[in-house]
């Protein structure tokens, strides 16, 4: 079984080196161009890029698959079996109908949910109490495929996006080992999505990171955790960006309107929340300096952060 491997980030390595352990033939990876990054935007090549070079692996990197003299270059590879986890572009119909045995896709949700690019951090955003993933076929619409395989995990409280990106690309690795035997043999059973079910978890947008001090505590404590680490929540301090890293609740009801911050000490930044209770601050980052926990803030930039002050802006 000849096999085509599509995916970009550090979630998707895991997927191809179990490939690679368990012997298939893998006669092409698939990944984004190489990208600018960090502050000195240095050409940097995508995590599975880096993969699969060490294992002798062609690469191929399109700008757009969608474009026809790109993904023609696979065609001609006469794939069995195309992969993708996490690749970052929808395949084109003509692609999609070169494997005899399909195309299928390792998705970071428990389809019909969070179907989208950012599945992992919405469903640590709402709260959810358990996430999986789903080995699906792939058609041309945004995950819609029907589902292979399904393996559910818990979100534990102390969870957050970075956490549950560790847990979900293993898992991924080890469900599609699982199933694949099965795709290869054609016995496998697919099972339509439920419609009715359908959500979407689109990539996160700028607007997202504002913290809105207006949520109840719970929710707040969720979107940070969601955005943690990347890309970051953040709220303004004295018309300054503050990046929110870490939070911990707080059981305890107040009058001071949401955003107020009602004290600040060594363990952290309290700030009133919009069902009265709040949040403590413990993980923080002020504009222009380093990540620093409460302790390193309250001594230097914290001193200057008043009781009574509003996080954010007005909010009623």
């Amino acid at each position: 079984m000849k096999i085509v491997f599509m995916g970009t980030p550090d979630f998707s390595v895991p997927v191809l080196q179990m490939l690679l352990k368990e012997g298939y033939d893998i006669i092409g990876v698939v990944t984004q161009p190489d990208r600018p990054k960090g502050r000195k935007r240095e050409l940097t090549p995508p995590p599975v890029k880096v993969e699969a070079l060490k294992h002798g692996l062609l690469v191929l990197q399109p700008e757009r698959i969608r474009n026809e003299e790109e993904w023609k270059k696979i065609e001609i590879m006469a794939p069995d079996l195309i992969i993708t986890a996490a690749f970052g572009q929808i395949l084109p119909q003509g692609l999609l109908d070169v494997p005899r045995l399909g195309c299928v896709n390792v998705h970071a949700s428990l389809l019909p949910k969070y179907r989208g690019g950012a599945p992992i951090h919405q469903a640590v955003i709402d709260g959810e109490k358990e996430t999986g993933i789903s080995i699906m076929y792939m058609v041309e619409a945004l995950d819609a495929g029907d589902v292979l395989s399904q393996r559910a995990i818990p979100i534990n409280e102390e969870d957050h996006t970075g956490t549950l990106f560790t847990k979900l690309s293993t898992l991924g690795a080890e469900l599609l080992k699982d199933t694949l035997p099965s795709i290869q043999a054609e016995t496998i059973q697919a099972v339509p999505q439920d419609e009715e079910k359908v959500t979407f978890a689109p990539n996160i947008t700028k607007d997202q990171e504002v913290v809105d001090w207006g949520q109840s505590a719970r929710d707040i404590y969720n979107h940070v955790r969601g955005l943690h680490p990347w890309p970051v929540a953040y709220t303004t301090w004295d018309g300054n960006r503050l990046k929110i890293w870490w939070t911990d609740l707080v059981d305890q009801r107040f009058d001071e309107k949401p955003g107020t911050v009602v004290q600040v000490d060594e363990s952290g930044v309290m700030v009133v929340t919009g069902d009265q209770k709040a949040v403590t601050i413990t993980d923080i980052q002020p504009s222009g300096k380093k990540r620093m926990d409460a302790k390193t803030f309250y001594h230097g930039q914290g001193s200057k952060l008043l009781i009574g002050t509003v996080l954010g802006g007005s909010h009623e």
